[in-house]
């Protein structure tokens, strides 16, 4: 009825309000503590090459995205890599295809790929989320594998926003 799909929708806005104010005083606290330079100033500082402190970030995203939403992942991360990834000289709009493409890999990833769980609810009855899961391999593979591209050669995601931007 409308009436339930009003009240649905209105559990979901209140919730991503509530998702969005949390992760803005966290991040708000974080870095009125100095979390953010801290941190900051510890990964510039690690005797690694800058692309192994973007492959850190990508583990951190796909780990998180196995628990929580992207919107909370992007709250949560954005304030403290960013500035990092500036810092280190990296093309911002990349990070930015990067953080989708770990977010579209976490979202089918099992053992928690909310995907699965959405589909389980239309198949018919025979259909298991074991067999969904099995299924879903393939489509992980390839997009680890155009993750690893975009890694390799970051002109694949900055083509397009550099050919629109002339």
């Amino acid at each position: 009825s409308v009436r339930l799909a009003i009240e649905e929708t209105t559990k979901v806005t209140v919730m991503l309000y509530w998702l969005f104010f949390g992760s803005s005083a966290l991040s708000g606290v974080y870095t009125l503590a100095g979390g953010t330079r801290l941190i900051q100033d510890t990964m510039t500082s690690l005797p690694l090459e800058p692309i192994y402190i973007i492959i850190m970030f990508q583990l951190i995203w796909i780990t998180l995205g196995c628990f929580i939403d992207w919107i909370g992942i992007l709250f949560l991360t954005a304030p403290i890599f960013v500035p990092i990834a500036e810092k280190l000289g990296f093309d911002l709009v990349w990070l930015g295809a990067l953080f989708c493409l770990n977010m579209q890999i976490s979202y089918i990833s099992p053992p928690f790929g909310p995907a699965a769980f959405y589909l389980k609810g239309v198949t018919p009855p025979g259909i298991t989320l074991s067999q969904i899961f099995g299924s879903i391999w393939p489509y992980l593979i390839l997009q680890i594998i155009v993750l690893g591209l975009v890694m390799a050669f970051p002109q694949i995601a900055l083509w397009l926003p550099q050919t629109m931007a002339r």
